[in-house]
């Protein structure tokens, strides 16, 4: 097990042509009471008004904000991702997606919690559509267990001892959720980061479980700590489900421990 003073964590936020929901979720990463080593915005293809946003964030970030860029071709998340987390300095990656506003202490519970041989799977809360609108013009990050327009409010508390009792192992793909995950960049790597055969919305995260687990690398859920709330937006359309239920199945038979179309060929020697 790694001392927490011997992780550095790196953010990857991904986006894609959501400059004010990606706004307040940088925000909310400046005011944590640990910053990251830096925050990486893995972004699918967004038009100049994010690099504009991303750009003016930085200039009085106290934390570098790298801005990871892709060619609009579609929804490819998963070729997204790996681009980030091939340049990520840190030993450790947090990701979460752009439409998350992260507890004051997200980084520092994901540094305390982080274990060899596991990955963290986080847990969200879900804003209404009338509480996200309020913030867009408010341009608040702070999210308390008593407001209105709260869905699964228990996931607000933030009992970090709590955390720690009721932390477990397992293996189970329920509920895998890329929004709020953590592990070791070198695990990642191992297992060829993030399937680029994924194309369009879903299963990515879960097949890219698969082969963690199949490597030994078991999943730990935690609640009560690593807080993150998820603004409201309209769904993602879902035509590739069919497809990638299929690669995900394919990992799951095969058993498989990597990909062969992942982050490997986005790597250079440190």
């Amino acid at each position: 097990m790694k001392q927490r003073d011997q992780i550095s964590c790196s953010l990857v936020i991904t986006t894609y042509n959501s400059p004010d929901t990606l706004d307040l979720s940088i925000r909310s990463v400046l005011r944590q009471s640990e910053l990251p080593c830096e925050i990486i915005v893995a972004d699918d293809g967004s038009t100049s008004d994010t690099a504009m946003l991303v750009d003016a964030l930085r200039a009085s970030a106290f934390t570098p904000i790298v801005h990871v860029w892709q060619e609009d071709k579609g929804f490819r998340a998963a070729a997204a991702r790996n681009k980030a987390i091939a340049e990520a300095k840190g030993n450790y990656i947090v990701i979460v997606d752009g439409d998350m506003l992260l507890h004051p202490d997200f980084i520092r519970d994901h540094k305390a919690l982080a274990l060899e041989g596991s990955f963290i799977q986080g847990s969200r809360v879900w804003l209404s559509q009338e509480n996200t609108f309020r913030r867009f013009i408010s341009r608040e990050t702070a999210v308390s267990i008593f407001e209105p327009g709260l869905e699964n409010r228990k996931s607000a508390l933030h009992l970090p001892l709590l955390t720690r009792m009721l932390d477990f192992k397992s293996s189970s793909l329920g509920s895998i959720k890329s929004c709020n995950m953590s592990f070791f960049r070198n695990d990642c790597i191992l297992a060829n980061g993030f399937n680029e055969d994924f194309i369009g919305w879903g299963r990515e995260d879960s097949e890219f479980v698969v082969r963690l687990i199949n490597r030994g690398i078991f999943r730990r859920n935690i609640r009560y700590s690593a807080i993150a709330a998820h603004l409201w937006h309209p769904e993602n359309q879902r035509r590739s489900l069919t497809e990638n239920d299929r690669l995900l199945q394919q990992a799951i038979d095969g058993k498989l421990t990597s990909c062969r179309n992942g982050i490997d060929k986005y790597l250079v020697k440190r």
